[in-house]
């Protein structure tokens, strides 16, 4: 059997806990920094979860996740 393949893409922007959450980063940490307040920006400076509806798709382009 070949070796699986990963996602380049998606293993530069996404992880998989041990428990198997898909962590990404949050957006919105770019530009335009003046106007935001800085507990918005310390919130947008940590890792969050990947929804639901979307975590499957990213799980089948990482090793570590499930294809299927």
């Amino acid at each position: 059997m070949p070796k699986q393949k990963t996602r380049r893409a998606a293993a530069k922007r996404f992880r998989i806990t041990k428990k198997g959450k898909v962590m990404r980063r949050s957006s919105g940490l770019r530009h335009i920094l003046e106007s935001k307040s800085k507990k918005r920006k310390r919130r947008m400076g940590k890792t969050a979860r990947v929804s639901k509806a979307d975590e499957h798709r990213v799980k089948s382009m990482l090793p570590g996740g499930y294809n299927g």
